[in-house]
């Protein structure tokens, strides 16, 4: 009984949330001159938890079928009244009401929480049509052929690849290597998106803290990408740095998590190099604000030949470290982090902390994170030189230079001390 009775209330909720926001659309409308608002939405939904316990109490799943064919003739032809009244071809108020009925439905069969979760969903769909109506006029065929092949990358291919190790030495992973193809091209279509609405600063300022996040070696060559493509290049070399900046703070907190006892060794240079990054992408920023004019977004979110490119030298550079590691063995940590942290930092670096007082001294697992996390800055500006311009490497070689540069003096200081 508490169930059903906890089935039937979020049934009706279901009706209720739809209602308001199918009522809020027509609210200008005289009384009575609308096939449905929140009341008959709200018993629609109710009406639909209301079969399925009926169906289910007389164990006849015909029953809810015929309830809800003729609950949707029963609204439809209403609704068609409505629709010939006032010249309208629309048909989303009907399906909507039949989704009521069937998430009411839903509600009562067991899953109220994915029912209640469903709803929200198609209020928000609801809710946003000028909005998306208006993404859907502005949208440009490059921007949707990216968008499928996004999706074609991420539902279709990702799934079919083998999560495991394919080489003798357990280096290369198919489905981490494409799923980082996959992280570069989400990075670049989501700045891509950025630039179009908040304008190319503040679209390139968002995309570079947000994707960093998850890899800055995605969001610089993303950015490289983006200046070959006529962006300027000092504002991206800064979003590029800022990228880096939050990196290396992002490894900084891993670490406190996994090893606290490495923070005395590690902080002071990290610190000093990620604010090296944030002054330096700072200073790139604000130079190119008063000069830099808006510019349009390219025309073209990504492109899958570069983002093939890194995936081949990812899995060389894997392969690389996976050797060291197997051939050579533990004491290779600092050539393995050097080689490992071109293309990723985070592994490495946790590697290295696992170890931090179990093979490892504290001092030799901090200085290996630290070799990671240069390798790193030195690797992003490979790539940048690969897949970008070279006024947008050679900023972005100056602020990496000075960050290595700060950490590693601070490092020694500490050392010598």
């Amino acid at each position: 009984m508490p169930d059903l009775i906890f089935g039937l209330a979020t049934a009706l909720a279901i009706g209720l949330v739809v209602g308001v926001e199918r009522g809020w659309r027509e609210r200008r409308a005289p009384a009575g001159s609308r096939t449905a608002g929140v009341r008959t939405f709200a018993l629609c939904g109710l009406l639909g938890g209301v079969a399925a316990a009926l169906s289910r109490v007389l164990e006849s799943p015909a029953l809810l079928l015929v309830a809800m064919a003729a609950y949707t003739a029963v609204f439809a032809a209403f609704k068609y009244r409505e629709m010939a009244q006032e010249d309208d071809y629309s048909i989303t108020s009907v399906i909507a009401a039949m989704l009521v009925f069937a998430l009411g439905a839903l509600a009562v069969a067991g899953e109220p929480q994915a029912a209640g979760a469903a709803a929200i969903a198609a209020t928000g769909i609801l809710a946003g049509r000028e909005v998306l109506h208006r993404l859907v006029r502005n949208l440009t065929w490059p921007e949707l052929r990216s968008a499928l092949v996004l999706l074609a990358m991420t539902v279709i291919v990702l799934p079919l690849l083998p999560d495991e190790t394919v080489d003798p030495f357990d280096s290369i992973n198919p489905r981490q290597i494409w799923t980082f193809m996959v992280l570069t091209a989400t990075i670049s279509f989501a700045g891509y998106l950025a630039v179009k609405a908040a304008g190319t600063q503040k679209g390139i300022l968002i995309s570079a803290l947000a994707g960093a996040l998850v890899s800055s070696t995605a969001v610089t060559l993303a950015f490289a990408r983006r200046a070959t493509a006529g962006e300027p290049a000092g504002l991206l070399a800064g979003g590029a740095s800022l990228a880096a900046m939050v990196s290396v703070l992002r490894v900084m907190v891993i670490c406190a998590i996994v090893q606290p006892g490495l923070l005395p060794t590690l902080v002071p240079p990290a610190i000093a190099g990620a604010a090296a990054f944030g002054a330096a992408g700072l200073f790139l920023m604000r130079r190119h604000e008063a000069d830099t004019g808006e510019v349009e977004a390219p025309g073209n979110p990504f492109d899958i030949g570069p983002l093939a490119a890194f995936a081949g030298l990812f899995a060389l550079v894997s392969a690389v470290s996976g050797v060291l590691l197997k051939v050579v063995g533990p004491s290779s940590i600092y050539a393995v982090n050097a080689v490992a942290g071109i293309v990723d930092v985070d592994v490495p670096s946790l590697n290295a902390a696992r170890l931090a007082g179990s093979g490892l001294t504290m001092e030799s697992a901090a200085l290996a994170i630290l070799i990671a996390l240069g390798m790193n800055a030195l690797g992003r500006v490979g790539f940048a030189a690969a897949a970008g311009t070279a006024p947008f490497s050679l900023r972005l070689l100056a602020a990496s230079a000075a960050a290595v540069a700060a950490a590693g003096a601070v490092f020694l200081a500490l050392a010598a001390g």
